[in-house]
């Protein structure tokens, strides 16, 4: 269905525009991008927004998502007609709703509740049907419009920007926020993020387009500025974890403590991310001979 979404599509070039997610794209919506050839046209990750506005400002021929997380994926029952692709190694995420949370790594009570978020919230449905892309897949709209997948695993482990031919680049979850780098999946690689943090600062663009909170960036100076900031946030957690370790420390221990989500925060998936967050910064100090496993399951700072 079209829509008119008057102000709130923001025009960056000729063959592409941002639709605005509510509150500049805080979770759970988030910005979405569209772009338009001479023949096609396709959404880039159609959020809450979209699902609740009931479409995009032109007919849409290819969904494109970033990764599979719920509020990147939930406009894909809305556009049923369109082709849907994925990095490949993230497809399980929208083939089925069980392989979405599996990425989250959620057992028992938490999965089953996060599934009702994600199917009732989310307005989550399968697609069976998606087909996987790879690093550097290009899709031709006609008329000399390109979209160039950019894989930047991480976040999740088939997490990708997108290239678009006009000088635009959409870097999803590399979202730039003070919240800092998420990498609390199952699959996902604390040195994959910051590789991908390396790839995107060499990144040419007149404008780059985060999912969540900073929305358009103009210019590469400001956004080299602010992927050092995002990126700090690791070290940051880092320090602090190594800190709490000043003393035995179990994973539980750590998790309870929580580096990722402030105390007042309440989330069915918070445990499993605070996990392998801590999981992960673990086998970092150990590599890097900051700490050791005293006994079994108790981690302390060397």
């Amino acid at each position: 269905m079209i829509v008119d979404w008057g102000q709130d599509e923001v025009v960056l070039t000729e063959s592409v525009s941002v639709l605005a997610g509510a509150k500049k794209g805080a979770y759970p919506s988030g910005n979405s991008m569209v772009v338009r050839g001479a023949s096609e046209a396709l959404i880039i990750d159609p959020s809450v927004t979209v699902v609740e506005r009931g479409g995009a400002p032109l007919d849409i021929d290819l969904v494109l998502n970033s990764h599979s997380h719920e509020d990147h994926v939930a406009g894909n029952g809305l556009f049923s007609t369109a082709k849907l692709q994925i990095h490949r190694d993230d497809i399980a995420g929208v083939q089925s709703l069980k392989g979405l949370l599996d990425g989250y790594g959620l057992e028992g009570e938490a999965r089953q509740t996060f599934g009702q978020e994600v199917t009732k919230d989310f307005s989550f449905v399968a697609r069976p049907d998606a087909s996987g892309f790879v690093d550097g897949d290009i899709f031709d709209l006609g008329g000399g419009v390109t979209v160039e997948a950019v894989h930047l695993p991480g976040h999740t482990k088939g997490h990708s920007g997108f290239r678009a031919s006009s000088g635009v680049f959409f870097m999803s979850d590399i979202d730039l926020s003070g919240f800092g780098p998420y990498y609390g999946d199952v699959f996902s690689s604390l040195d994959d993020f910051e590789q991908s943090l390396d790839k995107v600062r060499q990144e040419e663009a007149s404008h780059y387009v985060t999912f969540h909170h900073k929305g358009i960036i103009e210019g590469r100076s400001t956004l080299l500025k602010m992927i050092d900031d995002f990126q700090a946030v690791i070290g940051r957690r880092h320090q602090a974890m190594l800190e709490f370790l000043v003393e035995p420390r179990t994973l539980r221990d750590m998790i309870a403590h929580r580096f990722v989500y402030r105390s007042h925060v309440e989330s069915s998936f918070l445990d499993a991310v605070e996990r392998r967050t801590a999981q992960l910064h673990l086998k970092r100090m150990i590599d890097r001979s900051e700490a050791t496993e005293v006994e079994p399951g108790h981690f302390q700072r060397i």
